[in-house]
C-alpha cells in the first residue's frame, strides 16, 4: 500500500472512531421523556422552586445527603447539608434580606446521564444552565446572571438524594 492510501485509510479510521465516540456520548444522555429525566427534573424543581425560591429549607434538606458537598466558583466549598442549609437560612433566605434572589432553570439546557454499577442504576449526573434574578418574573433573555451546574444524584432505597453539587461559570452578561 502506498503512503497516500495509508494516510487516507488512517484518516477514514480516525473519522469513524470520532463518529462512534460522539454517538456514544449522545446515547449516554437519557431522553427528556424518560422516567429518570422527569424524576430528576422534578427533584430540581423541589430543590429550587420550593427550597431556594420560596425558602422552604426543610423540603430542600429532605433531598440531600448529610455529607452533601457544594462547590461554588464564587462562594467556595460547603461540606455538609447542615452547613448548606445554615448558609441559605442566614443568607438568601434571611427574613430581613432586602433583595431576594430567585433561581430559574433554562429548561432546554437540562441533561441527565445515568450511572450504573454492574448494570444496576445507582446514580445520575444532572447538568444544566440556570440564571438568577431579584425579579420573580425574569426570563433568560433579559437576565444578566447565569451559571452552569452539575448535580450528582444517588439512588438509595428507591429514593434519589443529592450528594454533590458544582455551580460554576457564573457570568454577568451585558444587556
Amino acid at each position: 500500500m502506498n503512503q497516500s492510501k495509508l494516510n487516507q485509510s488512517i484518516k477514514s479510521l480516525l473519522l469513524c472512531s470520532i463518529g462512534l465516540l460522539m454517538s456514544g456520548i449522545a446515547l449516554a444522555q437519557v431522553n427528556s421523556n424518560s422516567e429518570l429525566f422527569k424524576t430528576l427534573k422534578a427533584k430540581d424543581s423541589i430543590l429550587f422552586k420550593i427550597g431556594f425560591n420560596k425558602c422552604d429549607l426543610e423540603k430542600s434538606a429532605e433531598l440531600m445527603y448529610d455529607d452533601l458537598e457544594f462547590y461554588h466558583d464564587k462562594g467556595g466549598v460547603t461540606h455538609s447539608k447542615e452547613a448548606f442549609i445554615s448558609t441559605m437560612k442566614n443568607g438568601i433566605c434571611r427574613d430581613d434580606n432586602p433583595e431576594k434572589v430567585y433561581r430559574f432553570l433554562v429548561e432546554e439546557s437540562l441533561e441527565v446521564f445515568p450511572m450504573y454499577n454492574n448494570g444496576k442504576l445507582y446514580g445520575a449526573l444532572q447538568n444544566g444552565k440556570h440564571f438568577f434574578s431579584t425579579d420573580e418574573n425574569m426570563s433568560f433573555e433579559n437576565t444578566d446572571n447565569y451559571a452552569l451546574f452539575s448535580h450528582l444524584w444517588i439512588l438509595e432505597n428507591e429514593a434519589w438524594k443529592l450528594k454533590r453539587v458544582i455551580s460554576y461559570n457564573h457570568t454577568s452578561v451585558e444587556k
